[in-house]
């Protein structure tokens, strides 16, 4: 079906697609080929921290370059270039792919969801298939589930949808701005995590007891985010935020293996924000599957922000220049 919508050009596209974070997670999938998700999930963009993509034919094989290197056809990120490249594929025809990341690669900063987005954009423009972003965000999902969500800038909610083909499955931004919001990045560790979410996920819920809870939580943590979106209300977008990515790292906690992504580092931030709130200073965290934190708070007090972390990378998801 792809593959016959498709018109050749023979041009070299570029496009850029940004990073997201969830503040209602994404983690268990009713569908593995597809990607389709559980329950649905929120996000906020990350502005022009994300991935650019450069896509062009090539005549005999593809090569696929990260972050300036060539890499090794056997490597992880090759082989789900290729799995994706395959769904456009014309017969006898060969990629090359050149990505770039202003961001960790597979450290839980979300660079598969900005790097599949990206991708998705450049086959988009490359084969002229001229996608709405509904269609797009489809199409990102199929490369990575929160692919979807980094179509769009700003906040965006997935749908989980119910039908077997996935086709209400898809992302949308809320046209909500919060231009005082800010998002600060404690980069605890750049290396490749130990284990990728996809296989995380799967067994999360295949064994942890405490998932049994979790599509009740979302659709609980769901409607509060949007309430406090919509109220500007941010003690309850930044409570709940912080409580969801925790529910969601207790139920990795309680599978079988354990799986534990946190660094010394990452439970020292923890601690540092806890005892900021106890002195009244307003700033929350999230994490996704990594050891990586993201910290929630304020333009109003950025500076305190700043001086107790000072390796603090901040993002402005609503600044003029990145929507």
């Amino acid at each position: 079906m792809i593959k016959g919508r498709v018109r050749l050009s023979s041009a070299k596209v570029t496009a850029f697609a940004p990073a997201n974070i969830a503040l209602c997670k994404y983690w268990g999938k009713r569908n593995t080929e597809l990607n389709l998700p559980v329950t649905s999930s929120l996000s906020i963009s990350m502005g022009r921290l994300g991935t650019e993509t450069t896509l062009s034919l090539n005549e005999n094989r593809d090569v696929f370059y990260l972050n300036g290197v060539q890499t090794d056809q056997d490597s992880v990120f090759s082989k789900r270039t290729t799995e994706y490249l395959d769904l456009f594929r014309p017969d006898n025809s060969f990629f090359s792919v050149d990505t770039k990341n202003n961001i960790p690669t597979a450290a839980g900063l979300a660079s598969s969801a900005s790097g599949f987005a990206a991708l998705a954009g450049v086959l988009n423009r490359l084969f002229k298939m001229e996608l709405d972003k509904k269609e797009l965000s489809v199409l990102a999902r199929l490369g990575s589930g929160s692919a979807c969500r980094s179509v769009y800038d700003g906040f965006v909610e997935w749908h989980a949808g119910a039908r077997d083909d996935g086709m209400d499955s898809y992302a949308e931004s809320l046209k909500a701005a919060w231009p005082e919001l800010r998002i600060g990045i404690m980069t605890v560790s750049e290396k490749q995590k130990p284990k990728g979410s996809r296989e995380a996920m799967a067994q999360t819920v295949k064994t942890s007891f405490f998932y049994r809870n979790w599509p009740d939580r979302v659709i609980h943590d769901l409607t509060a985010i949007k309430e406090a979106i919509n109220g500007r209300n941010f003690e309850l977008l930044g409570e709940t935020s912080e409580s969801n990515a925790l529910a969601m790292h207790a139920a990795m906690i309680e599978s079988s293996p354990a799986i534990f992504y946190w660094l010394p580092e990452t439970i020292r931030i923890f601690h540092r924000v806890w005892e900021l709130r106890q002195k009244l200073v307003p700033v929350y965290f999230t994490i996704d599957a990594g050891p990586n934190v993201k910290l929630l708070f304020l333009q109003g007090i950025e500076n305190r922000i700043i001086k107790e972390f000072p390796d603090l990378q901040i993002v402005k998801p609503f600044e003029s220049e990145n929507v």
